[in-house]
């Protein structure tokens, strides 16, 4: 796995969000990003994390941060988990791992005592010129907003 560090260039990326709208890197230019993937939509952890980051929206943007949640969920799917939880940022729909490669999330795991390959939960706090500032990958889904706003 090739994760992206501090001081990496993100490369340009445009995937739809959960609606169809294209969404891409440039989209933020001059704007701090924080970019985070999860495995599943509506699975149990990624509803909490996803969860405060959205109670937390407002904290976010007052320190200058836009969010995008990536995970290789169909647009259906990240549709339904943005409105049963009525989250106030875009999810992208990386079906195709765009994104998710670009990143270089994807990538061996265990669970439960089996391997597979699959998306890692971690974080990306870019800045406004499209560079990777700092890599959260020890996530901890229920103080997520902390763990960012800490630096």
């Amino acid at each position: 796995m090739n994760t992206l560090k501090a001081g990496d260039k993100v490369p340009n990326f445009t995937v739809n969000d959960q609606d169809g709208n294209p969404i891409a890197l440039s989209d933020y230019k001059g704007k701090k990003l924080v970019v985070f993937f999860y495995p599943k939509a509506n699975t149990p952890t990624c509803t909490v994390e996803a969860c405060n980051l959205g109670e937390n929206y407002k904290a976010l943007q007052d320190a200058g941060y836009e969010i995008l949640g990536v995970s290789a969920d169909s647009e259906k799917r990240q549709s339904n988990f943005k409105k049963k939880f009525d989250f106030p940022y875009p999810l992208l729909a990386d079906t195709e791992k765009e994104v998710i490669n670009a990143f270089g999330v994807w990538g061996p795991k265990k669970f439960m005592g089996r391997e597979f390959d699959g998306i890692h939960r971690i974080t990306f706090i870019v800045n406004e010129d499209g560079v990777v500032e700092r890599v959260i990958d020890k996530v901890k889904a229920k103080i997520h907003t902390e763990q960012i706003l800490s630096e």
